[in-house]
């Protein structure tokens, strides 16, 4: 008999970590729920409630893993804010995907569904992290490598009130940028690479600059920079706008999160009222946590 109900448990992602545009990412203790079930036999071959994002997953899962397409519901719930950097519209697509993959039989396995997530978001630097867990290095042909995280990296994530839509922020991004800036951008993104993959995260300090996309987003995300200061003030490692925002990051290794989550928070009015959430990572990445 056919399973008719699947739950999918996928953690949050933040991406770039700076100077790693599209390329980096690192999944984080943070979580939505996807749930997916069968409709009764006869109705029509679609998602309810209907959603745009849901039905293309859908539609791309029936056609990678040629199996019939069925009518289903679905829904999501958890702690991952819409449009905040933090990887949400992979908890739904990836959700889905692995929702719908266990519900026949899970043809496809877990780099399969990596791949597809990536082709309906357009990068793999949150869908990567987001499937395998820990931090996970990508490319535009999808290869990828993981590194699982210890606790002892912690994630001060100041979360403002207000969305960032990740179309709207690619727009404001130049076309070229000067060689001296790609070089600079390189060199950082390799030596995060390193000390994560090497678990030296000590050298991650001074690391984290770029030119490809935070400074041409920081009027999307008032105070950028100076919330970033003040977290490095009080001892943080160094910090990155997450994703495209308007959620900011900073790191310690140290049981300060608290002292820095209050220094972001006071840099600038615009975030007083934000909420701060210290995290570390998650090394599963999305799994099926129920099905009947």
């Amino acid at each position: 008999m056919a399973l008719q109900k699947a739950v999918v448990q996928v953690p949050a992602s933040t991406s770039n970590l700076g100077p790693g545009y599209d390329c980096l990412g690192l999944a984080l203790k943070i979580y939505n729920r996807v749930t997916v079930e069968r409709a009764p036999q006869g109705s029509p071959p679609q998602c309810e409630p209907h959603h745009p994002m849901v039905a293309e997953a859908g539609e791309a899962y029936f056609r990678r893993s040629r199996r019939d397409p069925f009518a289903y519901h679905w829904s999501v719930e958890g702690e991952v804010p819409v449009s905040r950097g933090l990887g949400s519209s992979v908890t739904l697509r990836l959700g889905i995907l692995c929702g719908l993959n266990a519900l026949t039989g899970s043809p496809l396995d877990q780099r399969h569904l990596f791949e597809i997530c990536s082709e309906l978001e357009g990068h793999p630097d949150n869908a990567g992290p987001a499937s395998f867990g820990g931090f996970v290095v990508a490319d535009a042909h999808f290869d990828y490598y993981q590194f699982d995280v210890e606790e002892a990296l912690r994630f001060v994530l100041l979360i403002p009130d207000y969305e960032v839509l990740t179309e709207e922020a690619r727009k404001l991004m130049p076309s070229t940028i000067a060689h001296g800036q790609a070089v600079a951008n390189t060199g950082n993104a390799c030596k995060i690479t390193a000390a994560i993959a090497t678990r030296q995260y000590h050298q991650l300090r001074g690391n984290f600059e770029d030119y490809l996309h935070q400074p041409y987003r920081s009027n999307l995300v008032p105070g950028l920079q100076e919330i970033i200061d003040a977290g490095k003030a009080v001892g943080a490692i160094g910090g990155f706008l997450s994703g495209s925002g308007s959620t900011i990051a900073c790191l310690t290794l140290r049981d300060d999160g608290e002292k820095i989550g209050q220094a972001m928070r006071m840099a600038h009015p615009s975030v007083r009222e934000a909420e701060v959430r210290i995290v570390t990572a998650d090394n599963d990445g999305a799994r099926v946590l129920f099905t009947e």
